[in-house]
């Protein structure tokens, strides 16, 4: 019986004399440089610092003076969502605006952002050869859905008239940033990731980035059920004004 291609890719292997441990096989990474952190402190900065933005907005959200349209408490649903909008900012703006600024320098810097794309790298080695795609996408995303997932909080929590404006924004260009990201890979047969690995396809791969799908279509139903409500409302108003 023959073993699963991720079991057999285990150790790292040498391409142009590098030893690496992505995929495919013989993908040449010139200078590449091992990380000298585990990947378990990697995750844990990312989850931890992540999970701090997600407390810290979900307390802010629940004070007193955090009101909806209504005057009223926000709902579950709602601080939620600006949670969620919160740990984007951090991400878009933090993590993927360091991969836009250093893409080409990756594979052999030992800075911690660096290494923590060098670990995400094992499940999608397009970061680590400076992909022209993913270099474009994540470019776009840290420099314009970062700063504008942190306007969407703020303009929730001052409740300004464009946040479900911005909310549709932001959405519509993480859905499609995300709908691209696994297109293209597919158009490549998933070349650039070990296929059936439990960690760095199915968690890294998949599971961290369909969020950006799920997520983001909820956020894009809700706003667009927010703007037309707020739509029939002007109509009604300019009838009435007009009779």
């Amino acid at each position: 019986m023959s073993l699963p291609d991720w079991q057999m890719a285990k150790s790292p292997v040498r391409a142009t004399g590098v030893p690496h441990p992505y995929w495919p096989r013989d993908l040449s990474i010139p200078g590449y440089v091992v990380n000298d952190r585990s990947m378990h402190e990697i995750l844990s900065f990312l989850f931890s610092v992540s999970g701090l933005f997600l407390l810290s907005t979900w307390v802010l959200t629940g004070r007193k003076w955090a009101r909806d349209g209504r005057g009223q408490e926000f709902g579950v649903a709602r601080r939620l969502a600006i949670c969620w909008f919160a740990v984007c900012g951090f991400i878009h703006g933090v993590i993927e605006g360091w991969f836009s600024l250093y893409y080409d320098v990756i594979p052999s810097d030992q800075s911690f952002l660096s290494q923590l794309w060098k670990e995400y790298s094992k499940g999608d080695s397009r970061y680590v050869i400076a992909d022209n795609f993913t270099v474009c996408m994540e470019t776009v995303t840290a420099w314009f859905w970062g700063p504008l997932s942190v306007w969407t909080v703020f303009a929730f929590l001052a409740n300004k008239p464009c946040r479900f404006v911005l909310q549709l924004i932001v959405s519509l260009g993480q859905l499609y940033g995300a709908v691209l990201y696994f297109y293209t890979e597919h158009r490549d047969g998933y070349s650039h990731s070990q296929m059936g690995h439990p960690l760095y396809f199915w968690f890294y791969f998949v599971f961290m980035n369909i969020l950006w799908i799920i997520i983001p279509l909820v956020l894009i139903l809700d706003a667009w059920r927010h703007l037309q409500q707020a739509q029939t409302h002007t109509d009604l108003a300019q009838k009435e004004k007009t009779n």
